[in-house]
Parts: C-alpha cells; structure tokens; sequence
C-alpha cells in the first residue's frame, strides 16, 4: 500500500506543477487587471477543477493512453515524474509552458526506453494541436472582441455598472474554465496510471466512482494545492508583461481559452457534432497556457499588435519547444536509474 501511494506521489507533483503554472491561466488575467481576488480565484478554480477532472476527464485520457500504454506502476511513476520536473523547471523560469507537452515527451521517451512502438498517429493527432490550439483561441478571441465592441457601443452602460458586469463574467467564466482544464488536463496528470489502474473503484459522499474517476479525484486536488500554493508568478507572465489587458479583455481572454478546452474534452459534444455529421474535434489533451496565450495575442492583433512585447512571446514559445525535448531526455535518465540503480522494474516483462 506505502508503495502504490509512493508511486502515485509522482502524478500528484505533476498535478500540483499543472496547478501552479497551467492553472494560473484560469483567474491570471482577471487577477492581474485586479478584477478578483487572487484568493477568491483560486478557490473558485479549485472546486470547478476537481468537478470537471471527476466529471469528463476521461475523453482526453483515452486519446493519451493511444500515444504509448505504460504497462508498468514503477514506468508511469517515472514519466510523470520526469514531466513535473520538466514543469517545475519552466514554472521557475515564469514561463507559461505545456504540460501536454511534457507528458507526451516523457510518454515517447518511455516508449524509447522499452523498445515499443510509438502511435504516430496519435501523436501526429496531438501534435497538431500544440499549433492549432493557440490559432483556434486567436481566433476565438479577435470575434469576441470585437462582439464585445459593438455591444459596448451599441448599448453603452455606466462605468460602474460596466465594472460590476465584468467581475461577474470573470467569475462565471474562471469557473467554466477551471472545469475545462480539469476535464482535458487531467489526463496529463493521472493518464498513465489509468491502464495499470492501481486505484480500485469505491464511493465518496454517496456518489459511485470507477477507479479512473478515483484517480481523476486525487489529480483533481493535486491541481487544486498547485492553484493555491504556487501560481502568481505565471500569471505577471501572462497577464501583464506579454500585452497588458483591460478587464473586458481579460474576460475575453479567459473566455476564449475555456470555450477551446471544453471543445477537445467534451465528449458529449464530439457526439452530437458526429451524430449530425459535422466535423469534431479530437479527444485531446491541450495546453490551456498556449490557448490563454493564444487569446491574449488574438486581442493584441484585434487592437493593432502594436503594442504586444514580441521579446515575451519568443521566450514562451522557445519554453514551448524546450518542453517535450527535456522532458524526454530527463525521462530517459530517470528510467536508467529506477531501473539499474534502485532495481524497480519500470518496464514489466510481460509488456
């Protein structure tokens, strides 16, 4: 028992590192524009967090665990581990980094390491969303802007009433968006323990819960401790060096990135959308900081582009490139040294 709760501890700092960089995205620009509370944000962020990663984590995780299926408790340790440092590391360096990024490159790395195949059309399938998730949420963003302008100008409001519009709306769409990461990011964080399913099913609070969901809780809270603890500084990143938002926008901004995680977490949507015969989204694990940065440039070119610091943007988009390199290398010689120096079996033989 001290042993599965040990190498579960490794998921868990993956969720906590995801709470403390990707979670900022949630509240960042409401908290930076000084909109709401940073510690109201990061209670609403942590309830609607743990919902949604109970509630429809599992889309996500199925399309991950295509990419290369960890047949060892000892192997899926070690890939989240590799992939926490690997966050820890850009958090440090108040970059707002991918933590879908990470896990797939530990996840290859693994693959590498015990000599199986890995899914490239999985991993094509993914990889296409690290360049269309932060287009899709620009896009998203332009539109909503400039909605918002012709509302604005259509039926102007009073400065007062405007502001008391806006907190609202922050509030309501944080919440929609803390649901969304927890839905679509969960699978980064407890995605590779989900095949060797060291968690049996069981009950909370009189609601029955499969082992996966188990799992999904415990990565769910990890999140929620990363939200609370350790994100401020992602969110001066985001929220004011790379462009600096008005409230309004930071709503949008905020908007923007819920609506483009909901999209490749819903299952329910997926099959609405496919029952009707229109094209669908992948399942897919994405990265809420390149689709909240993705907003934030979206407003940026709706309001002209000139004044976006172009100096930030290169520093977070070499933190994207840097992401899944180091995460397969740091993987790689953490699997050499379970394996060899502390003798766990981190690729079982009967994989």
């Amino acid at each position: 028992m001290f042993l599965m709760i040990f190498l579960l501890s490794s998921g868990l700092f993956l969720g906590w590192s995801l709470g403390a960089n990707d979670a900022a995205n949630i509240f960042g620009t409401a908290v930076s524009t000084k909109m709401i509370r940073f510690r109201t944000a990061a209670i609403i962020g942590s309830i609607f967090v743990i919902i949604g990663a109970v509630v429809s984590g599992g889309g996500a995780t199925e399309t991950l665990g295509k990419l290369g299926t960890i047949n060892s408790l000892s192997g899926a340790f070690t890939v989240a581990l590799a992939a926490a440092l690997t966050v820890l590391w850009m958090t440090k360096l108040k970059l707002p980094v991918s933590t879908s990024q990470a896990i797939v490159g530990a996840i290859i790395s693994w693959n590498f390491y015990a000599r199986l195949p890995t899914d490239y059309s999985s991993l094509l399938k993914i990889v296409s969303t690290w360049v269309f998730c932060p287009v899709l949420s620009a896009s998203i963003a332009m539109l909503l802007y400039f909605a918002a302008k012709y509302l604005i100008n259509k039926f102007p409001v009073s400065i007062i009433l405007m502001d008391s519009y806006t907190r609202t709306g922050l509030i309501i769409v944080g919440a929609f968006g803390a649901f969304s990461l927890g839905a679509n990011n969960i699978a980064n964080v407890m995605g590779v323990f989900v095949p060797i399913s060291p968690i049996p099913a069981g009950s909370i609070l009189g609601i029955n819960l499969s082992g996966s969901q188990m799992l999904f809780l415990l990565g769910g809270i990890a999140i929620s401790v990363g939200i609370i603890t350790y994100s401020k500084g992602v969110i001066e990143t985001v929220g004011t060096d790379l462009f600096r938002l008005s409230p309004i926008a930071a709503f949008i901004a905020v908007l923007s990135k819920a609506i483009v995680l909901f999209i490749f977490a819903s299952e329910a949507l997926k099959l609405w959308l496919t029952a009707r015969g229109l094209p669908s989204f992948p399942l897919v694990p994405v990265s809420s900081s390149q689709a909240v940065v993705g907003a934030v440039l979206g407003i940026g070119i709706a309001k002209g582009g000139h004044n976006i610091k172009f100096g930030v943007l290169g520093k977070i988009g070499l933190g994207w490139v840097t992401t899944p390199v180091a995460a397969c290398i740091i993987c790689y010689i953490l699997l050499f040294i379970m394996q060899n120096l502390f003798m766990f079996e981190v690729v079982s033989s009967a994989g």
